[in-house]
């Protein structure tokens, strides 16, 4: 029996960690969709290059630092329990390489490549790990002083602020930073609208993250005997709550109405396993609509140039995911219990601090060493020429 038990959670855990691997074609193709046509490649290329510095990153130093557990055994040690140590390595993994391919939305069209690399290995390496060894492995007495405090520890079943709000207010560090396409606003207060390339590409990618965020929320139980399908049914209900809400507030915009899912997503990650289904309906409603909001004023009022809007959409969505699993978790609203808002108002807080801080430490180090962004005729002529010396679609190249 316990060899059947470690063989399932295997099995399931690695079918996890295949669905969130298969999410990132979706940051792939929702980039891709967005962006301008001269920078579809460099969209495409930057997902998987970057997955696989994160990869690196997070087996040599950063699941380290997150679980202090480390490979440097042998194979025979390492095929334990079927490697089960071995799969949750890969399906954390996932979660972590997500840090990166949230960022890359919002630095699309203007960054570097090599730079951008050189990121991905320091936040997966070290920031991201950071917080999510105190949110998801107790390191530092965080969660202690949390509980004695309020208590209840942080509540964070799948990554709303671990994973996205990490992600999205990283992502803002480095927008701020690296600044807006030029171009893109003018002295006198114009705006040029960057329409995106491909809404099909776009609607694809958001379709992809949709499929595949059932397993990012349902197989963070880790194991086949904590499975829950309220995980799944509350996923559902948030990623309906937002679409809705998207489309009333977006106006039809089919931009807004493909990315309204994943606000809603994003948003019930943390609490999916607390709350009743309306809660979680109302959670993923009020981040669809906070994410069309937020990312009209930053992008027309404020003149923040983050293209894909990955901090409304992972960082404000994200945070207030934090904070609605301490509100629609508690029993008087229909939910589990065991939460406390304090706890998680704090926790979120703590998240935020530590992802401004070390997006603005990364990059602010690569601005002022190797720089960041391309030049002005780079910039011109297209990150797919300029930095992979090809177009995605080689009309010139097949006339002759």
């Amino acid at each position: 029996m316990e060899n059947l038990k470690n063989a399932s959670d295997v099995l399931f855990i690695l079918l996890g960690a295949i669905m969130i691997l298969a999410m990132h074609a979706g940051f792939a193709f929702l980039e891709l969709g967005t962006v301008r046509k001269k920078n579809q490649i460099n969209a495409l290329v930057k997902i998987l290059v970057d997955f696989s510095m994160s990869t690196l990153a997070y087996f040599f130093i950063g699941y380290t630092i997150a679980y202090g557990v480390n490979f440097f055994s042998g194979a025979e040690v390492l095929a334990q329990k079927n490697g089960y140590e071995l799969v949750k390595f890969f399906f954390l993994l996932t979660f972590a390489a997500a840090i990166p391919a949230i960022v890359s939305g919002g630095i699309a069209e203007r960054a570097r490549f090599n730079p951008q690399l050189a990121a991905t290995f320091l936040l997966v390496g070290f920031v991201y790990p950071f917080f999510e060894g105190i949110a998801w492995n107790h390191a530092y007495g965080v969660q202690d002083w949390l509980k004695a405090a309020f208590g209840e520890e942080f509540h964070d079943f799948a990554g709303s602020v671990v994973v996205h709000a990490m992600g999205g207010w990283i992502g803002l560090a480095a927008v701020l930073l690296l600044g807006a396409r030029r171009g893109r606003y003018s002295k006198d207060g114009g705006i040029a609208a960057h329409p995106p390339s491909s809404v099909p590409f776009l609607a694809l990618g958001a379709w992809i993250l949709t499929v595949g965020w059932f397993g990012f929320n349902v197989m963070s139980a880790q194991s086949l005997v904590n499975v829950s399908g309220l995980v799944a049914i509350n996923s559902l209900m948030a990623m309906v709550g937002g679409t809705l809400a998207a489309l009333v507030a977006g106006k039809n915009d089919p931009g807004f109405v493909h990315n309204g899912p994943l606000a809603g997503l994003v948003a019930i990650c943390a609490g999916s396993d607390l709350m009743h289904p309306i809660g979680a309906l109302i959670t993923g409603a009020i981040a669809g609509g906070m994410f069309v909001w937020m990312f009209t004023l930053t992008q027309n009022r404020w003149k923040i140039d983050d293209v894909l809007g990955v901090w409304p959409l992972h960082g404000l969505c994200g945070a207030w995911g934090g904070i609605a699993a301490g509100i629609f978790g508690i029993t008087s609203l229909g939910g589990r219990g065991g939460v406390s808002l304090m706890a998680q108002i704090a926790g979120t807080a703590l998240g935020v601090t530590v992802a401004l801080t070390g997006g603005f430490i990364v990059y602010g180090l690569l601005k002022m060493t190797v720089g960041l962004r391309l030049d002005a005729e780079e910039e011109f002529n297209g990150a797919d020429l300029s930095i992979h010396k090809i177009t995605s679609s080689a009309e010139r190249e097949t006339l002759w």
